[in-house]
């Protein structure tokens, strides 16, 4: 199969057996990169967890309470940040969070916006789908898998910016197969 969750597995691989992790440092190859952080009202929870972590610790210290609301907001922040995943387009694979496929058998994409995510996300899903949400982030972009061994149909994947996600990976999917044609 093509499209897998690179648990860590690859990284033990020698980078002749993944090209993709080969040209990782070279970053003249992305057409489209995006992190997906969560929206500006998350942050807003954030502060209101640290700000409860200090009301429960405040009657007994308020020094404490302090350090409790600030190592609550530090680490909460830290792990929405670093545990973001980025979506990475580039002329040898897609990358979408840990997992990753290549180029060849990526088809064609389509953004969704407003109630066709919301169809695509609830009954028009086909639960063989990979499948990356975000709360804070109601448009998707759908990508086909054209791997004739591999039962995922597509990737549905949130994102900001639907149609360029779906513009970049249109436009290798073309040039790609134009290559093809001329061999």
């Amino acid at each position: 199969m093509s499209s897998h969750p690179d648990f860590g597995a690859a990284a033990a691989s020698s980078p002749a057996e993944h090209p993709s992790h080969a040209q990782e440092n070279v970053r003249a190859d992305v057409q489209y990169e995006e992190k997906l952080i969560v929206a500006w009202w998350v942050w807003l929870i954030v502060v209101f967890v640290g700000a409860a972590g200090f009301v429960a610790v405040a009657p007994i210290s308020i020094a404490v309470g302090v350090i409790v609301a600030v190592v609550l907001m530090v680490v909460i922040g830290l792990l929405l940040h670093l545990g973001a995943p980025s979506i990475v387009v580039t002329d040898q694979d897609l990358r979408v969070g840990r997992a990753y496929i290549e180029r060849q058998y990526v088809g064609d994409a389509r953004p969704l916006v407003g109630a066709e995510a919301r169809a695509a996300r609830g009954p028009d899903l086909d639960g063989r789908a990979f499948m990356n949400f975000r709360v804070s982030m109601p448009d998707l972009c759908r990508i086909e898998i054209v791997d004739p061994v591999d039962p995922t149909p597509y990737w549905l994947t949130a994102t900001r910016h639907p149609e360029r996600l779906a513009e970049a990976i249109n436009a290798g999917s073309r040039s790609a197969s134009d290559r093809g044609d001329r061999v």
